[in-house]
């Protein structure tokens, strides 16, 4: 299927255009925000933080840790870079593990007592690295994003799935080989996570972070444990069940690190898994079974709100104020997760131009915040709109349809676009990111994540050429 690529949407009415083309509903400025009457620079008080300003840093993992679950130096030029970005709210620089069988590889970062050091290293710096651009750090906040990585674990081998699963899921259990209930982690099991995941919110709190994120996104552990309608127990079936898990951290943390704020991550809506189709374009996979999408509807296509709202007002009731919206999974969902023109080797041509995912995931942000205005939002998703991503962010912003726009692999490439913005410099169009998914790409297959097209440091290395001899092969 060919789509135009936004590059080519030169003009403002080429964009809108090609948003009524679509029909779809998005919010676009005619110009970019000017610098005194920018709602993307106002601040927001948020469960008693100051944030400085709209734009959020969303995590990512760079597969370039240590076995032992410590930053390189890959890991700290990163974080240098968020710390110049502009943006006032770091969401969790990255994923951090709970415990080794946790990771989802080998050189994914952990939080523990041998490892804390570092990691209180890494805060210090990117604020530092701020302080040095920006003088002034009383209004950045830095968060720190717990997890565990649940059926897409790889803890000791970057081609071995070792999975622990919240429940059975026919289309992704035969992905990984899995025939039985063997690898379904009992109710014991994640009572001892919850443990885990207290004791490194305790760490957290150590190192100075001002909240963390207890991960329930994109397929992990404790986003799958919200669709686990079929497991039996205290942790399945009903929803105050399925959201067990994360009330019963939420009490630990608040008992064990008192100061410490905490933030939701969340996969608002999922549709069934995809797969590629005998063209190559993404397609429903026969054996999805919809009741296992949380947030989707009855056909497993479409979304429905319902219990995402629902889950809003458990947030609200446990104190959380600070939500991050994403959707699906980037392994069996990814073109709902993250719009991108060019997907990665493992994955299936966009089955829609990828504005549509945009769109869907502005617009289901809005729904929630249009019901639960007591809560701070971070949208995601918008990196796909690259020279029209300030326009539609600021419209976003100034009509409450989100209170911040997070940035992702945009940042990679091009880690001051915020101050750009902010500052009403035109955006240098050689460091936008075009969406090649080489970020994603290249950890699919064991090779440390960056940006290897455009950032020249990733250009550089060897890995490059391993990459691309990936990409020509597939």
């Amino acid at each position: 299927m060919a789509f135009p690529r936004i590059a080519k949407l030169k003009t403002y009415e080429d964009f809108v255009g090609r948003i009524n083309e679509l029909q779809i509903e998005m919010p676009c400025d005619s110009a970019a925000p000017e610098p005194a009457n920018c709602h993307l620079s106002r601040s927001a008080e948020v469960d008693g933080m100051k944030i400085g300003n709209r734009f959020c840093i969303l995590p990512m993992e760079g597969w370039d840790g240590t076995t032992d679950g410590k930053p390189t130096d890959l890991t700290r030029r990163r974080w240098h870079k968020f710390g110049i970005s502009g943006a006032k709210l770091i969401w969790g620089g990255e994923a951090f593990a709970v415990r080794h069988d946790g990771r989802g590889n080998p050189n994914q970062l952990m939080i523990n007592d041998g490892t804390l050091s570092e990691i209180e290293a890494l805060r210090t710096e990117l604020v530092e690295k701020h302080a040095e651009r920006y003088t002034n750090t009383d209004d950045l906040v830095v968060g720190l994003q717990l997890t565990h990585s649940g059926r897409f674990a790889r803890p000791n081998d970057k081609s071995k799935p070792e999975p622990k699963t919240g429940h059975r899921n026919a289309v992704l259990d035969a992905k990984l080989g899995l025939t039985d209930d063997s690898e379904v982690l009992s109710d014991d099991d994640l009572a001892t996570l919850v443990d885990d995941f207290v004791a490194a919110a305790v760490l957290a709190e150590k190192a100075g972070f001002a909240f963390i994120d207890v991960k329930h996104c994109h397929g992990y552990l404790g986003h799958e444990l919200l669709s686990g309608v079929d497991r039996p127990g205290k942790y399945g079936g009903s929803l105050e069940n399925r959201t067990r898990f994360l009330r019963d951290i939420v009490n630990g943390v608040r008992a064990a690190a008192p100061s410490l704020k905490i933030a939701m991550r969340v996969s608002a809506f999922d549709f069934s898994p995809y797969r590629a189709g005998a063209d190559g374009i993404g397609e429903p996979d026969p054996a999805g079974e919809a009741r296992l999408a949380f947030g989707g509807d009855e056909t497993g296509l479409g979304i429905n709100l319902e219990e995402p709202s629902q889950f809003m007002k458990v947030l609200h009731e446990l104190g959380i104020r600070l939500v991050c919206t994403t959707a699906g999974s980037p392994y069996y969902t990814p073109h709902i997760q993250r719009p991108a023109f060019f997907p990665p080797s493992d994955g299936y041509q966009p089955p829609e131009d990828p504005l549509v995912g945009v769109a869907r995931q502005i617009n289901v942000t809005a729904s929630l915040k249009r019901d639960h205005p007591e809560l701070f939002f971070v949208g995601s998703g918008y990196s796909y709109l690259q020279e029209w991503l300030p326009n539609v962010g600021e419209a976003v912003v100034r009509t409450s349809m989100a209170d911040s726009i997070g940035l992702g692999r945009m940042v990679l490439s091009y880690p001051d676009l915020p101050a750009d913005v902010l500052n009403g410099t035109v955006m240098a169009r050689k460091k936008i990111c075009r969406t090649f998914s080489d970020c994603t790409t290249a950890p699919r297959n064991g090779i440390i994540s960056g940006c290897y097209p455009l950032d020249p440091f990733y250009k550089k290395m060897p890995e490059r050429d391993k990459l691309n001899a990936i990409k020509k092969a597939t």
